[in-house]
């Protein structure tokens, strides 16, 4: 595991799953962690990048912004900046 980074795939997961992988995610992530960087996949489609964007982009308590990460399948949750 990278310092700061926690990763969490979400690959197969109905959109209501995904988000309270998320959500769990993000409750047990501590001030160390800046970044949560979700994995969902883009090959069958955009729901979960989507819905990550729309649930986390727009003033989540502990989301800061929604970045696209190295590839288009992975997208990262700025808790706070480095």
């Amino acid at each position: 595991m990278q310092a700061g980074f926690v990763t969490l795939d979400i690959h197969g997961k109905t959109k209501a799953q995904a988000k309270v992988a998320v959500e769990a995610a993000l409750r047990r992530c501590n001030a160390s962690v800046y970044r949560l960087r979700v994995i969902h996949g883009f090959n069958r489609g955009t729901e979960l990048r989507d819905m990550l964007l729309q649930e986390y982009g727009k003033g989540h308590a502990r989301v800061k912004r929604v970045s696209p990460g190295a590839n288009p399948g992975i997208t990262e949750l700025v808790l706070r900046e480095f």
